[in-house]
Parts: C-alpha cells; structure tokens; sequence
C-alpha cells in the first residue's frame, strides 16, 4: 500500500428543501490510503450516500478540501477550485468531468441498460473515449474475463442473476480503467452466497488491479469481511473511525458497539437476558460477564488460571473466536460465581491481563 489516494478536510454538504435544511455531511475529515479497501458504515440517513457522490463530484460538497489521486480540490459554497484555495482557477465542467472519470461506481441496484447487451453495457463509457470499435471489442471482453462472465456477453440483463448483474456493473465502471472504486451499497439487494462471491471479487481486483475501494454499507458483516478500516457515520458525522480490528475489539460509540453486535454470536445473550432465561439469570454471589480477548491474550489460558487462583467457578454461557485481519478475536458470555472479594479480585486480573470485562448483570 502506497500514501494516500485519498484525503478529505473538513467537507460539508447542506441540502436546503422546502421542508428545512438538511446538514447530510458534517465537518468530514479522512485519509484513505492507495490499494486499500476502506469501509464506511451508518444506518439509513447518515450521510454516507451523499459523502459518496461528493467523493466523485456529483455533489459539489459546500465547503472543505479534498485531495483525490494527484488533484486537489478546495470547495466553498459549492464551488469547486482546482488547488488548495479559493484564489485557485474555478474548476471547468471538463476537468470535473476527467477527475470522474477516474473514479468508478457501482450501485444497490445495478443501474444497467435493460435493452443493451452485456457487451453494450460494458461498452457504453468506452464509446466517448476514441477507440476504435476493435479496441472497445478487445476491451469489454478483457474486463469480462476480469469478473468471470466472458460466456454473457451477448445475453441481455434481464437474463442474468443479480451477482451477475453486479458483475456487469462492475466490469462497466473498470472500463476507464479508474485508480478507486466507489461501490454504494452495491451488495445490500443480493442474497448472501452473491454477496460473498461480489466481495471475494473485489478483494481480488483490489489485489490483481491496485485498486483503492470506498465501500458504502450499512451492514457490519460486509465490514468484516474485506475492509482494513472504517468509519462510522451518524448525522453527517465521522463518529469512529480506525483499523476494523481495533473498531471490532474495543467500539468506543454507542452505534458502533450496535453495529459491532449486530454481527457477533454473543449479541444471542441479550435475547436471553430479555426473556428471563435461566441460563444468564445470576444467583446470589453471582455476575454475568461479557469477556472481551484481543490478539495479545487470546491464546492464553487465562480462564482456568483465574479460576484456580481466585477460587472461583466461571460457566461459560456463550463463546465464540473469529478472524479478523488474519487476527484472532475472542468473546464469552460468562457467569461468574464465589465470594465478593475474590470475584473482584479475579475481574482486576482479567483487566490487567488486557481482557475487557463488562457486567451484564449482577445476582446481589
């Protein structure tokens, strides 16, 4: 991975309806880096569609600086300069137009033409750009190859799956042969086998391309799945934002720790905590613990070492170890039982060993 491909600074966007204003990107500040797979996740209305058509100028955002690739772009009150200050050139409709081109995007809902072939679609953004009819030709079936449908070149959309739309999509928005590519929720109307299949295929063409990738969800499992780092959007705002390991070990938000537990085995206590259930309601003498082990102590064994030290008894409710980032992350649901000081003092252990705790609920 090289230095950044992209930088924002401060970016705003305002739409302004009849209804109020509406403040969709706020204060925005990220640097993604060249050949990553960053993620950006909010739910619905948090700014982060919009953040993405300002990333490729089909916003101008109101205010701020950004610095794609090797341009920059200084933005105030929605107009855009080309250098890093309003005494800069305005930028024209055709330079705007060569920095989208180097920006490809792909959609929820694939955005293809219903009455053009595979080919004609994946030909359509070649036709302005003055290559002959062979050069296109040579083209469409190099990026078919890339996505794995070069036997669909003559079917038309209504024929294919929906993975295999989203193939088409993407071999389209290659086609100018773009350095990022911004995918806005391009996964949300798949089931989940094309959903794996899309994601195993950006991951390849990010590795077989170089290619930088925005990807735009509200799912935290999308998240996990292929991205480095992440930023966690809530009204217009950046409100986390780091590895996905750091984000998935130790949510620092609200929503994010939401988010978190949307994709993980253990939120299932919560279920059972809201229906009574005998298997996490604590005695006398007892606390449900939710243990946290990251990368440093995951391996340990830690669990029987407290338990024989302390003199305590811990049964394990729920468990569950996964992958991230090729890093083992590890969690259990726990009830934990014995006398008041001991308990306490095997919880310190556990904190100075860099296990997070977190009591559920407490017998007493």
């Amino acid at each position: 991975m090289g230095g950044s491909m992209i930088e924002l600074q401060g970016l705003n966007k305002t739409f302004h309806l009849k209804s109020g204003s509406v403040d969709a990107v706020r204060d925005v500040s990220l640097s993604i880096g060249e050949g990553e797979i960053y993620g950006v996740i909010g739910y619905s209305g948090a700014g982060k569609s919009t953040l993405v058509r300002c990333l490729n100028l089909l916003e101008i955002p109101d205010g701020g600086l950004m610095r794609i690739g090797g341009d920059t772009v200084f933005l105030r009150d929605g107009v855009a300069y080309a250098g890093d200050s309003d005494r800069a050139p305005r930028m024209k409709e055709k330079q705007l137009n060569r920095l989208r081109r180097g920006i490809g995007m792909i959609f929820q809902h694939f955005n293809l033409l219903d009455r053009s072939t595979v080919f004609e679609n994946v030909a359509y953004p070649l036709r302005f750009t003055g290559r002959s009819r062979r050069q296109i030709s040579e083209r469409v079936m190099e990026l078919l190859g890339l996505v794995g449908l070069t036997d669909k070149a003559d079917v038309y959309p209504s024929q294919l799956s929906g993975g295999q739309k989203q193939r088409v999509a993407i071999a389209r928005a290659l086609a100018n042969d773009p350095k990022i590519l911004l995918s806005d929720e391009a996964t949300s109307a798949l089931d989940p086998e094309a959903t794996e299949a899309i994601l195993a295929l950006l991951k390849e063409l990010n590795r077989k391309l170089g290619l930088t990738i925005v990807l735009i969800t509200h799912e935290m499992a999308v998240i996990k799945s292929v991205c480095q780092r992440v930023a966690v959007m809530e009204n217009g705002r950046v409100v986390e934002e780091g590895p996905v390991y750091d984000i998935f070990a130790h949510p620092q938000t609200p929503i994010t720790r939401r988010f978190v537990s949307s994709t993980s085995p253990l939120s299932r206590v919560e279920r059972l905590m809201s229906e009574d259930s005998p298997l996490v309601r604590p005695g006398p003498c007892e606390q449900l613990i939710r243990l946290t082990f990251d990368r440093e102590n995951v391996g340990d064994h830690i669990i029987s070492t407290v338990a024989r030290q302390f003199g305590i008894d811990l049964n394990i409710v729920l468990a569950n170890v996964e992958i991230l980032e090729n890093s083992p992350l590890g969690g259990m649901i726990v009830i934990i039982s014995g006398a008041p000081d001991r308990v306490a003092a095997a919880l310190d252990y556990l904190r100075e060993h860099h296990v997070q705790t977190e009591v559920m609920a407490n017998g007493h």
